[in-house]
């Protein structure tokens, strides 16, 4: 932790700081960046504009009509849902004092109380948060943002908000999918953002010990750029890896696409150095392991910024792998495909990625493909032709995984030697390493079509939840037939897209990560109405055995469902830690 011992100082590198790229400027009203997304053009062909994406710059004919069939009315890619945005933005709290306050130190362009700025520093990315900006109203959202650029300017900032009144909410992605950057509407305070996107550096790699400290604010993308350049990765790969930073994996208690080979955040991080209301959290060294008592740093993973701000983390990072494999898997079921997923974990020779979809899932992949033409649209036919005619697949029964092998050129071969035996013992075909990586790399992408779909009438929203092995397809069947119950009562229009896939494995369990949507056109408080149903889906999902969350945390949105996986006494720790190490509520987020 200490970037000043000499002992440990000597053989450590100190990257490039990052560049600012203009190619990575990200939307104010949309998930991504702003050179990507779906759209259509003037002939009403829906395709992915940009360049950033395998899918980019291609035309994807089969969206819409596909689409259609699952819901079960028409979609007229011309008739659009036109955003608002933005929306009316809340007036501002005065804070004149609290403003001089800080720009004795920090420099104007890093203070703002942009209208803009502010809607978007009071919002992550539920769906109820992207209709709140289009068609809909946040009501309290921050009144002044500052972009402190280091550790001791973060330290003034929240120092300087305590003397005068106000408190704090801690921004990094913004990418939250649990309603945690909303303002608390009854707060009578200024509400300071501090936005930690400038400190994005890797302060220092150490290659003997395969450490590395790195700023909170560093996203994924960032972080693998500068450890890259040096030949380290530190394998942490959310779906939002691109935008979300490694102080939010930390509060949210993060989890990625390569588990089984890096681990999740909370085996990844070493050690935490923090911002608290009373001063710095933070300890002279990091060793492999110690036995210290309790350990301050670890309540931060998954405190959601009410304990304070998380400035830097020294981290494990792995040498870039000498070989990285993709591979694709097709089962003839849901069962077989489930099967094979558990003596995979068993038998612990595992792929850095394993994944399941289930079959609409796996349409809907086969549904965003772009226009095929000549000898590859032939091909496609003929594979087609093989998978349902030869080998006895059926549509609307058949899953696929998808599969991602890392590390030396020994240790992929053995894993895909386990992996392919026991996919054949499951009658499992393979289906090729192009599928597998575009079923990999289409993740990123895929996130895109929540906010073009609710341009055209469609509300849609991802949740998740870890299970024991002996209960996780119960559940899913459970949660998909109550999401069903729950739209007809309601005699909603069309019918409802529910899919899901297994994301992660574990040796008592799984996490499973579910996809729903509904057509809203005519429905009044449509996003009201999609909340129902989505807490419909959470209750459904605690009564047959799982967690109220995996890795998307609690935030405000899964707040009221607490008392059910928490005992009182649980929960008054819970309140009692707040309350001991932040009386005043300083940072006042109001977060689960």
């Amino acid at each position: 932790m200490d970037d000043r011992a000499p002992a440990l100082a000597s053989n450590r590198i100190v990257p490039e700081p990052p560049k600012p790229n203009a190619a990575d400027a990200e939307s104010l009203d949309a998930w991504g960046f702003q050179d990507s997304g779906f759209e259509v053009d003037a002939a009403g062909q829906v395709g992915f504009r940009g360049r950033r994406y395998a899918i980019s710059g291609q035309a994807i004919p089969d969206l819409l009509p596909w689409a259609e069939g699952i819901i079960g009315l028409p979609l007229d890619p011309r008739d659009a849902f036109v955003s608002q945005y933005p929306t009316p933005v809340p007036e501002r709290m005065p804070c004149p004092a609290l403003e001089a306050a800080l720009a004795t130190r920090i420099p104007a362009e890093r203070l703002s109380t942009d209208s803009r700025l502010r809607l978007r520093h009071g919002h992550g990315h539920t769906q109820e948060d992207l209709w709140a900006i289009k068609h809909g109203h946040l009501t309290r959202v921050p009144d002044l943002i500052v972009w402190p650029a280091s550790e001791d300017e973060v330290r003034f900032v929240v120092d300087t908000a305590r003397a005068h009144g106000a408190c704090v909410v801690p921004y990094g992605g913004g990418t939250n999918v649990s309603e945690a950057l909303r303002c608390l509407p009854g707060e009578t305070r200024p509400i300071l953002s501090v936005d930690l996107r400038r400190m994005n550096r890797v302060l220092w790699i150490d290659p003997e010990n395969r450490q590395a400290a790195i700023e909170a604010g560093a996203t994924g993308l960032e972080i693998e750029r500068q450890l890259g350049a040096h030949g380290f990765t530190m394998g942490h790969e959310p779906d939002s890896q691109e935008l979300s930073t490694l102080g939010g994996w930390i509060a949210t208690n993060a989890s990625g696409m390569k588990k089984n080979r890096y681990g999740n955040i909370e085996d990844l991080v070493l050690d935490v150095t923090a911002v608290t209301a009373d001063g710095r959290l933070a300890r002279a060294g990091v060793g492999p392991r110690e036995s210290i008592g309790a350990e301050p740093s670890r309540w931060l993973f998954g405190s959601e910024g009410r304990l304070g701000i998380v400035t830097r983390a020294v981290v494990k990072v792995f040498p870039k792998p000498e070989v990285q494999r993709f591979g694709s898997v097709l089962f003839k079921s849901l069962e077989d495909g489930f099967a094979f997923m558990r003596d995979v974990q068993r038998s612990r020779v595992m792929p850095a990625s394993i994944r399941l979809m289930d079959n609409l899932q796996f349409q809907f992949g086969q549904a965003l493909k772009p226009r095929k033409t000549g000898l590859a649209a032939l091909k496609s036919r003929l594979e087609k032709a093989w998978v349902l005619g030869v080998k006895g697949f059926h549509k609307d029964r058949m899953v696929a995984c998808t599969l991602l092998f890392e590390g030396n050129a020994e240790e992929v071969a053995a894993q895909e030697r386990s992996v392919y035996r026991f996919a054949a013992r499951h009658g499992g075909m393979k289906a090729g390493a192009s599928n597998g990586e575009r079923g990999y790399q289409l993740t990123f992408a895929i996130a895109y079509i929540r906010d073009f779909m609710m341009d055209h009438h469609i509300l849609a929203e991802s949740f998740e939840t870890s299970v024991p092995w002996s209960q996780a397809l119960a559940l899913a069947a459970n949660v998909k037939q109550r999401l069903w119950q729950e739209h007809t009562k309601r005699e909603l229009p069309g019918r409802p897209f529910i899919s899901f896939r297994v994301t992660q494995l574990y040796d008592t369990g799984v996490c499973l990560y579910f996809y729903f949507a509904f057509y809203t056109k005519g429905v009044a408080h449509a996003s009201e109405v999609y909340a129902e149903l989505e807490r419909a889906a959470r209750d459904e999902i605690l009564l047959s055995g799982g967690t109220l969350s995996h890795h998307h945390g609690v935030g405000k949105l899964r707040q009221p469902f607490l008392p059910r996986v928490l005992s009182p006494t649980a929960l008054a720790w819970r309140e009692g830690l707040k309350r001991a190490v932040d009386p005043d509520d300083l940072f006042g987020c109001g977060n689960g």
